[in-house]
């Protein structure tokens, strides 16, 4: 696959593996429509992308605001024109442990991470129904694949967001559009910085940008990695609950 001026469309892109795409896409030929809530640092990184030899624009918007988000879709493809890939990558994590378990909070996860992915689909779906080609790529996590402690609007808002592109795919696919959902493992970002607990297989965000795209070029439905670690999770989706509860109850990664 050849990402020479493919237009692709990243959510979340001003940190962590939203930003690392950016990079790595835009030196390989893509044109870039960058969204963040973060102006400054989106300006930064069309400068960045600029120096290694690729196009971008910034596209300042919270994903939480459907409108917003669709006119930011819309400057992309008069910018570049339609938009062959996006990427949905917006999102935060938290602390949602059983004793802080807060409607609002939870609220808040929800809205980035799953109607934000929503809103983002919503606003390249129908264009690339209509030409019969395009790409939608969700960030997930291996946290989708069952319950984590003090992680439970995590878990839930990825759960959410893997079920609902598999969803997506059995509709799309026959319309000539791929989906592909992708769950990294801890990798070292902002979402990860500062925590005390030792998050197994930690990898260096490079390490995992690569990965991510090679499973978009590849066009996977699903992709888990690294492969140490998504053999654990799976393996503890067979696992009998009580073995499960009681290997889990000792490793919080949120500290």
């Amino acid at each position: 696959m050849s990402w020479s001026n493919k237009v692709v469309m990243i959510t979340g892109a001003s940190s962590g593996i939203g930003r690392g795409l950016a990079l790595y896409l835009g030196k390989r030929g893509a044109r870039l429509g960058l969204s963040a809530r973060r102006k400054e640092e989106l300006d930064e990184l069309v400068r960045e992308v600029s120096l290694l030899g690729g196009k971008a624009v910034a596209l300042p918007v919270d994903v939480q605001d459907a409108d917003a988000v669709r006119d930011a879709a819309d400057r992309l493809r008069g910018e570049f024109g339609e938009i062959d890939v996006l990427i949905a990558n917006a999102g935060i994590g938290g602390n949602n442990s059983a004793e802080q378990l807060s409607a609002a909070d939870f609220a808040r996860v929800i809205d980035v991470n799953v109607l934000g992915v929503v809103n983002s689909v919503a606003a390249v779906v129908p264009q690339m129904i209509a030409r019969g080609s395009g790409q939608l790529v969700a960030i997930s996590s291996l946290a989708a694949y069952r319950g984590l402690p003090k992680s439970a609007a995590y878990c839930a808002s990825k759960a959410a967001v893997s079920i609902l592109f598999e969803s997506l795919r059995l509709d799309l696919k026959p319309k000539g559009i791929d989906v592909t959902i992708i769950h990294p493992g801890f990798i070292k970002t902002p979402l990860t910085a500062g925590r005390e607990a030792q998050m197994p297989f930690l990898m260096e965000r490079d390490d995992a940008v690569k990965k991510i795209v090679w499973a978009i070029e590849k066009k996977k439905k699903s992709y888990a990695f690294p492969w140490q670690l998504a053999s654990i999770v799976r393996l503890g989706m067979i696992m009998p609950n009580f073995l499960y509860d009681q290997i889990s109850r000792r490793n919080s990664f949120r500290e």
